[in-house]
């Protein structure tokens, strides 16, 4: 949308020229190595910044003594950029080819744990239903929205209202887990007991205190005013898990998704009880990729893969899915 007052761009008057050089800019952090890289002069690269930072009435780089940083403005236009040029380029190559169009990389986001377990069954199963497709993965750690530069991302999430398109994927349900031993040796202890007499594992969420998930926990099942404020506290549910796989500890995370887990006998649920805290995992596409041909794939076939929930991926390729909760 355009401000109030001002008249919107036409596309016929696009300064092609002028984002090629934004773009360069910002891919090397340096005007001298774009103007090289582009063949083109220091001064006339210069030029084109500056005709576009005055046509949209912004400044998109902070230039620094020794650095040159994107602006609010250069981080809003870059990823647009970037991937205008892709598309432009794989259908430029598409025709003088003489080929039917061909499916571009996609860059997928995924949360660390969800990726360490999960990214090579899917990536390999998406890869044998679509050969033509390559995959860039990305796992920043954390909560919230996907970055600016991916094509479709799964996230770990609340639900929250954007102008991105979101599917739930699945909910995310929390029991406690446990080494089998260390359940056998507290059998008849109450859930209070239990709790009290051994090492609590902590999952960290950003931006949250790093005991908000044993502290919902106890506050639903009505146990305060247990201490939960002690023991180890990782940065993912993998490395959580990993520790109550050691045989010591109680990690609260996804039953549902460390299933695999469970089903061996590896861990097990010492008590019938659960945490829904509104969180789930998502998957996020941005509406104008739903026209590209491999989003669209890449997101239906994920849909399809969890429709019937976790564990229906894992049932039709012969996998058990065993996701962090992060």
């Amino acid at each position: 949308m355009s401000s109030p007052g001002k008249t919107p761009i036409d596309r016929r008057w696009l300064p092609l020229n002028a984002l090629r050089a934004f773009e360069g800019v910002a891919k090397y952090n340096s005007f001298t190595a774009a103007a090289n890289a582009l063949l083109i002069s220091q001064s006339a690269l210069s030029r084109h910044v500056i005709a576009l930072e005055k046509l949209i009435g912004a400044q998109l780089f902070e230039r620094r003594p020794h650095a040159l940083v994107l602006t609010k403005a250069g981080q809003h236009l870059l990823p647009a950029v970037m991937k205008s040029f892709d598309r432009l380029e794989y259908a430029l190559d598409d025709i003088r080819n003489e080929a039917a169009p061909a499916l571009r990389t996609l860059r997928v986001q995924m949360p660390p744990s969800f990726a360490v377990h999960l990214a090579v069954p899917i990536l390999r199963d998406f890869r044998r239903a679509v050969a033509e497709v390559e995959i860039d993965l990305v796992s920043p750690y954390g909560v919230g929205p996907p970055l600016n530069d991916v094509d479709v991302a799964v996230v770990y999430s609340k639900p929250t209202v954007t102008d991105l398109v979101t599917d739930l994927l699945w909910p995310v349900r929390m029991s406690m887990l446990c080494h089998p031993s260390l359940a056998a040796r507290f059998a008849g202890r109450s859930i209070g007991e239990f709790i009290e007499a051994n090492e609590l594992v902590h999952v960290r969420i950003s931006d949250l205190p790093r005991h908000h998930i044993w502290s919902q926990f106890i506050r639903q099942a009505n146990l305060c005013p247990l201490n939960i404020e002690r023991g180890l506290v990782f940065d993912t549910a993998v490395l959580a898990v990993q520790y109550a796989l050691s045989g010591e500890g109680i990690a609260l995370v996804d039953t549902t998704l460390f299933g695999e887990e469970i089903r061996t006998g590896r861990l097990v649920k010492p008590f019938d009880i659960s945490l829904d805290d509104g969180f789930g995992y998502y998957l996020i596409t941005h509406p104008d990729g739903l026209s590209d041909t491999a989003i669209a794939l890449f997101r239906s076939w994920l849909i399809e893969r969890f429709g019937s929930g976790p564990g229906a991926g894992a049932a039709q390729s012969g996998i058990h899915l065993a996701v962090s909760n992060e």
